[in-house]
């Protein structure tokens, strides 16, 4: 035990906040080193204890939680404040009791040695104490902090879902008493950083204004794709310039300061139709991962599904939908999301397991008839849903005896040209070969290794044509559904691939 009157204050100054500067800025540093140093200075063994549930917080290794069964009433006294100190006797021992801190209930010291503190003991005591009190607020207030950016995180994830649902008003429902600016606004564009999976939070953290949210935009870290920071930002004046000081500008920065990341940006959309704005961000972040820059807007075709014949889209789609209404909801949600996401994608966004998804889908495709492993089968599916999503009559009337068939909806003029269009870009002779890969690749079901075997090339040889048929197509070949499905229709609207 060192001796307070022999010890010089400085020394024992320096060591006391040399302690408490090796566990301030680690949240997991064990308190005990710092109430440890009190028994080697005065010989006395130290608890904090919870006032109100009279519990033992904190404690050096000598400390006999017995003691505390002696102690009531005081410690009452103590944590409703009606007294800030006491001195009592408990058998051989002397007991010093100490309100720390200001908010009720309050912590109390506890202070056990066997001979009195002299004053100046039990000042030192009492200061270390209070430090400890304070560090424990702290980390407390760290935990909070931390439970408030997880709970501002969830909810700017069901707000941005709601959106995809094509559900403004229950966006705003959620958000009842604090609004965010994005839903006072008639149009948006989606932004997709691609940044590293840690870099996400401290990006949404530091961009995050007192509500939660970001401005007139909202982040969140992708609930699917790891790497994958989105954003949905105002469009205000519908001129498509970015203010200077924006979050989209931000974004842009992001990306010039650093080399690993990237960036996709949609074109504007009104509220309702967010899901196809994250679809475009989701194509042009593919072409911006394989440009200079690493930045990239969406300038690809609109859907397929909006130069269908509006009547008989809505029969056709009605009629291949109509065994879902039998199914629970979230079967059918289930089965919409899978058609843009992989099953464990799904999983994490609905927080269910993957064998949930993977029953759901198995339910909803005998329903259906139709072999969801098939990428023609889950093309058409596709289709089906877009066209739901974009004429909400869909199912609101009896399915037709006869409906009209899809080879019906697709040999229009509009949609020809949909199909000539995009696979424009692969005409020229040095794309042949990618052309055929991507036919090939289709074939196979979208199995790369089958492909290769098939072509007489390599795994690599295939995923190269295919990141080239990304750029010159802009669309997202290797993780995004829809990329794939509109490059099923535009095969097989050239007569190269049945659908």
């Amino acid at each position: 035990m060192t001796d307070p009157k022999t010890c010089r204050p400085a020394e024992r100054l320096d060591e006391f906040l040399s302690l408490v500067g090796q566990t301030a800025w680690k949240p997991d540093a064990d308190l005990r080193v710092i109430a440890e140093w009190l028994p080697r200075e005065l010989g006395a063994e130290v608890a904090i204890v919870n006032g109100s549930l009279k519990t033992v917080e904190l404690s050096t290794s000598g400390f006999s939680e017995h003691v505390l069964e002696h102690l009531e009433p005081m410690l009452t006294r103590l944590a409703t404040g009606r007294v800030a100190s006491a001195a009592m006797d408990v058998g051989t021992a002397q007991v010093r009791l100490e309100a720390v801190g200001a908010e009720l209930p309050r912590r109390v010291l506890v202070l056990v040695s066997p001979t009195p503190l002299t004053r100046q003991a039990a000042a030192l005591a009492s200061h270390t104490g209070g430090i400890i009190a304070v560090m424990h607020r702290a980390r407390e207030t760290d935990r909070a902090i931390r439970s408030y950016q997880q709970k501002a995180h969830q909810l700017r994830v069901g707000v941005i879902m709601a959106l995809q649902a094509g559900d403004p008003l229950l966006a705003r429902r959620m958000t009842t008493g604090s609004v965010p600016e994005l839903l006072d606004c008639n149009r948006l564009r989606v932004h997709i950083l691609r940044c590293g999976k840690d870099d996400r939070e401290r990006i949404a953290q530091a961009y995050q204004d007192p509500s939660g949210y970001h401005g007139d935009g909202l982040m969140v870290a992708c609930p699917v794709y790891d790497e994958h920071l989105v954003s949905l930002i105002a469009e205000r004046d519908g001129s498509g310039a970015e203010a200077a000081d924006g979050l989209a500008a931000v974004l842009r920065d992001l990306v010039a300061d650093n080399p690993r990341y990237a960036l996709g940006i949609s074109s504007t959309h009104p509220l309702p139709a967010t899901a196809e704005a994250y679809e475009q961000a989701r194509h042009a972040l593919a072409v911006a991962s394989n440009t200079p820059g690493r930045v990239a807007g969406y300038h690809g075709q609109e859907p397929l599904e909006r130069l269908l014949p509006r009547a008989a889209a809505i029969e056709w789609a009605g009629f291949v939908l109509g065994p879902l209404t039998a199914l629970p909801e979230l079967t059918t949600e289930i089965t919409r999301l899978a058609m843009h996401f992989h099953r464990s994608g799904v999983a994490r966004m609905l927080n269910v397991s993957r064998n949930t998804v993977t029953a759901h889908l198995g339910r909803a495709q005998s329903a259906l008839g139709l072999d969801l492993r098939d990428v023609h089968c889950r093309a058409t599916l596709a289709l089906a849903l877009g066209v739901a999503a974009l004429h909400r009559e869909v199912g609101c009337t009896p399915a037709p005896a006869n409906p009209p068939a899809l080879e019906e909806l697709l040999h229009t003029r509009p949609a020809a040209e949909w199909g000539r269009t995009f696979l424009e870009p692969l005409r020229d002779a040095r794309y042949h070969p990618v052309h055929h890969t991507l036919r090939t690749w289709i074939d196979t079901n979208t199995d790369a290794q089958q492909a290769a075997r098939r072509l007489g090339c390599s795994r690599t040889t295939v995923a190269a044509h295919l990141r080239t048929a990304e750029l010159r197509l802009t669309r997202d070949l290797l993780s995004s559904g829809s990329g794939v499905h509109d490059l099923v229709y535009a095969l097989h609207l050239s007569g190269e691939t049945p659908l």
